[in-house]
Formats: C-alpha cells, sequence, structure tokens
C-alpha cells in the first residue's frame, strides 16, 4: 500500500486522470479507475487528516486540469497581470480542492466498503452544494457535467436532472464510479441502477414539446475576439457587423421571425442612451424584439452587465442586469487581498436577482447572462416562471480552450432542470440552442461570425427540481452520508 508522498502523488495523477470524464472529453470511463483508485487510497490511510490529504491532492488535480483554461483570460491583460499567470489557476484549484478533502476525510470515518463508498458520495455532493455559496461560488464543473455529452446519449443520460438536478447526477456518478469497489451484490446493483438511468432517459424523451405561433428566434455570433471588443477605433465596424449578420438571419427566419438575440456585451455603445443605435438595431430586426447585451450606469454611476430588450419602434421594453458577478473578472470580492480587479472604478454593480422578462409577442422570457448558468437552482423568479430561458454569453476570454464547452454543457442541464427550453447566443461561440429535454436545436462553432435561425419550442411542465429546488439533492445526499456513518455501529460486511 502507497505511503507519504507516493500516496499524494497517486491522488494527483488520479484526480488528473478523472478531469478527462468532463466536457468537452467525456471520457467517462476513467472514473472506474479515478474513483476506486482514491477509495483504495481511502482504505490506506490512517488517521482522518490523512484520508483529507489525499482528497486534497485528488481534488486538486482534478481542477487544475479542468480549469487550466482560466489562464486564456488572464493572458489577454498579461501586461498588467502576468505575475498571475502561474498562481491563479493552481491557487483556485488548491481552495476547491479542500471540498473533496472534506468528503475524503468524513468518508474516513467508516468503515471500508459500501459505508466508506457512501459518505464518500453523499459528502462530495454535499461540499459541492455548498461551493455554490462560499467565498461568492464558483460551482464549475459538477461530476455530473459528465453526461452533458453532444448527442442522443447525452440526451439520454441527462434526464434524471428534472428530479435530482446537476448535484443528483453528481451522486449517481460516484455510486457507480464506485462499482468495482462494491461487493458482487452492490455491482449488481450499480448495474441495475444503470439500466434504469438508461430507461428513464429514453422514455422521458419520447415527450416532444410543440412550438406554436411565431417561434423563429435568430441568434447572432458576432465572433469579435476580446482585444478588438472595446477598442473605439472599432466600435463602428462591430456594431455593423452585428446589424449585417441580423439582417441576414431576419430574412432568412421570414414571416416566423419572433425575436433577434446578441450575446452578451454585444453592442459596443451604450444602448440605454443611444436612441440612433437602438433604432437601427430595431430596423434590422424586421419589427421583432431584439434582446441584446449591454453595458449601462446605475444611478449610483456603476456599470452594470444587462440584457436590453428593444422594442420594434426602438423603445426599451425591458432591462435585466446580471446579478452573478465573476469574482475577478467584474468585481473583487472585499476579502481578497491583491489587486487583479480587471474592471476599474469598483467593478460592476449586481442586480436584484432572477427575474422574468414579459415581452409583446413573445413568451416570456427568463435571461441569463455568462456565468450565471452555472447555477442550477438559482436561475428563475420561482413566482413568476418564464416559458425558456434566454443566456447570453462573452466566452471571447478563453479562446478555443474547453472553458466555453464546459459553459455550454452547463446551461444545456440548466434546460433539464427548468423544463425550460434554453436558447444562448455566444459573442464566439458556441452559439446554440435546446428544447426542454436538453436536445440540440442547432449550433454554430466557435471562432465563426454568423447567425443561427431556430424554434423556440414549449416549455414542460415545472419539473420536481423546478418546483424543490436544491433541497431534492440535499436530502437524498445527506441520507447517502448518514446511512454510510450509520454502518460504522453494524458488523462490517461487503456489500
Amino acid at each position: 500500500m502507497l505511503q507519504g508522498w507516493r500516496a499524494d502523488g497517486a491522488a494527483l495523477l488520479l484526480g488528473l486522470l478523472s478531469a478527462a470524464s468532463l466536457p468537452p472529453l467525456h471520457v467517462v470511463p476513467v472514473l472506474w479507475v479515478g474513483i476506486p483508485g482514491l477509495l483504495v487510497l481511502l482504505d490506506g490511510t490512517r488517521s482522518v487528516r490523512q484520508a483529507a490529504r489525499r482528497g486534497w491532492w485528488f481534488g486538486f488535480g482534478f481542477h487544475l486540469a479542468g480549469l487550466y483554461w482560466i489562464t486564456e483570460a488572464i493572458l489577454i491583460e498579461a501586461a498588467r497581470f502576468w505575475w498571475f499567470v502561474p498562481l491563479a489557476v493552481p491557487a483556485l484549484s488548491a481552495v476547491l480542492a479542500l471540498f473533496i478533502a472534506l468528503a475524503a476525510g468524513l468518508a474516513r470515518r467508516a468503515p471500508p466498503g459500501w459505508g466508506r463508498i457512501f459518505v464518500l458520495a453523499g459528502g462530495w455532493v454535499l461540499a459541492d452544494m455548498a461551493r455554490q455559496y462560499v467565498a461568492t461560488g464558483f460551482p464549475w464543473n459538477p461530476l455530473g457535467s459528465v453526461w452533458a455529452i453532444p448527442g442522443p446519449v447525452g440526451d439520454v443520460m441527462l434526464q434524471p436532472a428534472a428530479w435530482i438536478g446537476g448535484p443528483g447526477l453528481t451522486l449517481l456518478t460516484l455510486l457507480l464510479a464506485a462499482a468495482p469497489c462494491f461487493g458482487r451484490a452492490g455491482r449488481i446493483g450499480c448495474a441495475l441502477l444503470l439500466a434504469g438511468w438508461v430507461i428513464l432517459g429514453w422514455t422521458r424523451l419520447q415527450d416532444t414539446p410543440e412550438t406554436v405561433g411565431p417561434s423563429k428566434v435568430v441568434l447572432v455570433q458576432g465572433d469579435v475576439a476580446q482585444g478588438q471588443k472595446w477598442d473605439r477605433a472599432l466600435a463602428v465596424s462591430v456594431f455593423e457587423r452585428y446589424l449585417a449578420l441580423t439582417r441576414q438571419g431576419a430574412a432568412e427566419a421570414g414571416a416566423d421571425l419572433a425575436a433577434v438575440i446578441w450575446p452578451e456585451t454585444a453592442s459596443p455603445f451604450l444602448l440605454e442612451q443611444d436612441v440612433a443605435a437602438r433604432a437601427e438595431i430595431a430596423r434590422m430586426a424586421r419589427g421583432v424584439p431584439a434582446l441584446v447585451g449591454s453595458v449601462r450606469f446605475d444611478p449610483s454611476d456603476r456599470p452594470r452587465n444587462s440584457l436590453v430588450v428593444i422594442e420594434p419602434d426602438g423603445s426599451i421594453g425591458g432591462i435585466y442586469d446580471k446579478w452573478h458577478l465573476v469574482p475577478f473578472g467584474e468585481f473583487q470580492p472585499s476579502w481578497f487581498p491583491l489587486p487583479i480587479q480587471v474592471v476599474p472604478g469598483g467593478g460592476f454593480s449586481g442586480g436584484p436577482g432572477p427575474q422574468t422578462l414579459h415581452i409583446p409577442g413573445l413568451a416570456a422570457a427568463g435571461p441569463l447572462i455568462c456565468y450565471e448558468a452555472v447555477y442550477p437552482g438559482e436561475m428563475v423568479d420561482e413566482a413568476d416562471r418564464p416559458a425558456w430561458l434566454v443566456n447570453i454569453t462573452n466566452d471571447a476570454w478563453f479562446g478555443y480552450t474547453a472553458g466555453p464547452r464546459q459553459h455550454l454543457a452547463a446551461a444545456r442541464m440548466r434546460a433539464v432542470e427548468e423544463g425550460l427550453p434554453l436558447l444562448r447566443a455566444a459573442n464566439t461561440g458556441i452559439t446554440a440552442g435546446f428544447d426542454a429535454l436538453g436536445r440540440e436545436l442547432g449550433r454554430l462553432p466557435m471562432g465563426t461570425p454568423g447567425y443561427l435561425v431556430v424554434k423556440l419550442p414549449s416549455p414542460l411542465p415545472p419539473t420536481p427540481f423546478g418546483r424543490w429546488r436544491l433541497l431534492i439533492p440535499f436530502v437524498i445526499s445527506a441520507g447517502i452520508l448518514a446511512a454510510g456513518l450509520a454502518s460504522c455501529y453494524r458488523p462490517v460486511t461487503r456489500f
């Protein structure tokens, strides 16, 4: 049995290997090595502290490989933040690894076998849910996202999210990944779980949401490099590119055109104040609402990252302000001592929270700006449920890395959880649409200027997860954890 630094190194390698299961690779079978390997290392520890250390090294490797793309964003501001390049991803990975360390340390309190597996799985999911809130929250790359595989396989495997959400998928994934460590009965149970999962997913996919009335939406992808977005010398050419793509997309959609959507901060002009710019957008949108990403300033003169609804007459029909702001990118948390804020003047100001936009001639929309799509259970105004979700984003910061693809996978999971179609306009890609079951309606590849015309499907009735949100996976995970800890007081058996 490995001990000391050799065991720590093995845990690190297992974490790095397990990250290959994440989007965009989706090499899910590596988890049958990574998770059992971690459990074997925990079995060889002598204390809770030592087990937590093994879990930390595993988590460090997992997040280091899964979040490498953050460095790409820092390199865009390399002249200012060059010193932060070798620190950012390792530092963030070290913090996120603490959550897996907590689950691993807790698992050491249960005897080897099914009890330890249950404690690790339940503790892991509860810790994952905690990182949605701790230190502004960063719930990126939950293990359940490995099932957001493009195409029919992912369609099937994501369906339980309608009941248990992304956290519940993480729980099921951990239990299945640990199958080699179960006894014969446990492995049979895992096989039955997987079979039931597939049958449930396939059965649910037989429901096809309908479309009613004018239903075509034009999603515009300008493909403007991050270094050019705020170059004032290029503002007019950027704006004209979006106008031209809008005109072409609207012409293709024809009489069924219902709306036009531009990405996050797509407009180089302040649309709340710029009447002429709004009029041009309205003219190209051919008599339908345009939902456009733009910066605006609030009464305290702080910038807000907003979605502005432009009516056919050029007036403003509604505004949504992003409320889940990106730490360091849009504001600097007060507890962080180093000056790495990208936006000067105190950073962006956040909006009040989830909101439903009621736009004449268009079904009620639930807006999500960029990073907000990674937060399960925190996207929809529960008192005013929308008929669809509109996600505008700018992933140009992250180039052609895994980051934009992981972001897309998260957005797709939100559609399944809520039972709502989701249409996504991304500056450099990936622009895509999904129906209320998470099935892809179409996409534009990264790095391609263009437009995507998709039909807007009808919503499904509220899902169990949509009603109860994180309470469902919390109760299930807490129950699994409690059952595992209870095994401490029973004779050790191999389930």
